[in-house]
């Protein structure tokens, strides 16, 4: 392990780079939280100081994303991996209507797989017959009749493939894992059922699960489901039925400041799709470089590409290294380069990226 304290560009997808200012402010209060005398990690989850910590959170989740007043925000533990049983067991266990599933990537199949495990699932389309480097085009989601749900993901880490605009699914509630993209552009919160997402992408450090959940569908929480596992009794308990991830909280709190801070979620949406327009119009300029999804379904938050061979991209990531581009080695199972460039990524990371594919490619071709 290397003992440098300098910090580089972490194009990591997870857990992934954390705005400056919030970590400083954070390293600021460590040891004694202002009005607390104690560290936010050693008060109470039921004191006052915490209450305003998790009250403020919400405030502003619901200030950023235009949460109407039917939503619940529930700020839960386990990841977005225990939502893919969570969904259905609030929403599909017991019921005669199956769950349908948009299957776009890594994460939506194995969604789908979990939910499997809890009732009734119907894949309603999938991008895995081309490697997942399509969205559904409209009228192509096959829908089974009064479904319980509709999920989807809305972008996907693995494959970089992301959701420019909701599917149109009438009545039915529309499920999104948006852990990957939460708070990086506005969305209209009204068009969804529930949304779930982790923290370490865009809103902090693991630990934290935010769900958003429309009022009328807590109802559907049975009542011989685990107390831990209930939306319902989440929702009752104020996020609070047990001692909540209280530091990952206190961090998100002060994301959701910076955010409001840069502008809101167009100002940051604005930035995101100018971090990767960078990368993209290298790879797009190149023969060398090979993106991975087609061009109108690219994520703004995970750029995905290969170089020729398995050589060169091993050689690509072990020289961006030693350069200070740490990160960029895609997922096990694809392999590749992915950059993700949450909201924390700078232009200035962006840049450096981009100069040092310019030169790589430029040296290979000389080589």
């Amino acid at each position: 392990m290397s003992d440098s304290t300098e910090r580089r560009y972490n194009f990591s997808a997870g857990p992934a780079a954390i705005p400056l200012a919030v970590l400083k402010k954070a390293q600021e209060e460590l040891l004694c939280l202002p009005g607390a005398g104690a560290s936010v990690m050693e008060i109470s989850h039921r004191s006052q100081q915490f209450t305003e910590i998790i009250e403020e959170t919400e405030s502003n989740v619901r200030s950023l994303l235009g949460v109407p007043d039917n939503y619940r925000v529930l700020f839960l533990q386990g990841g977005g991996q225990l939502q893919f049983s969570m969904v259905p067991m609030n929403l599909l266990l017991g019921s005669e209507h199956p769950g349908a599933y948009v299957v776009t990537g890594t994460w939506g199949l194995k969604a789908e797989r979990e939910a499997a495990k809890e009732g009734t699932t119907v894949v309603s389309w999938s991008g895995a017959e081309d490697g997942f480097r399509q969205l559904p085009k409209k009228g192509e989601i096959e829908l089974p009749s009064s479904p319980s749900y509709v999920h989807i993901t809305s972008n996907e880490t693995i494959q970089g493939v992301q959701f420019q605009d909701e599917p149109e699914v009438g009545d039915v509630p529309l499920v999104s894992d948006s852990s990957s993209d939460f708070l990086s552009r506005p969305v209209d919160v009204a068009r969804y059922g529930l949304i779930y997402a982790c923290a370490q992408k865009n809103a902090g450090a693991p630990g934290l699960t935010v769900v958003i959940v429309r009022e009328d569908l807590l109802e559907r929480s049975r009542e011989d489901l685990g107390s831990m596992l209930s939306y319902r009794l989440q929702a009752e308990a104020g996020s609070r039925l047990n001692t909540p991830p209280t530091f990952a909280i206190y961090l998100f709190l002060l994301i959701t400041r910076w955010l409001q801070e840069k502008g809101g979620l167009e100002a940051i949406a604005e930035r995101n799709q100018r971090k990767a327009k960078i990368l993209y119009e290298v790879v797009d300029g190149s023969d060398f470089y090979r993106g991975h999804p087609e061009p109108a379904v690219r994520s703004a938050m995970n750029v995905t590409f290969r170089l020729p061979d398995k050589t060169l991209d091993q050689r690509f990531l072990k020289e961006a290294e030693r350069r200070g581009l740490q990160g960029l080695k895609g997922h096990r199972s694809v392999g590749g380069v992915r950059a993700s460039m949450y909201n924390a990524m700078t232009l200035e990371g962006a840049e450096a990226l981009r100069h040092f594919m310019l030169g790589f490619e430029k040296q290979q071709a000389g080589s």
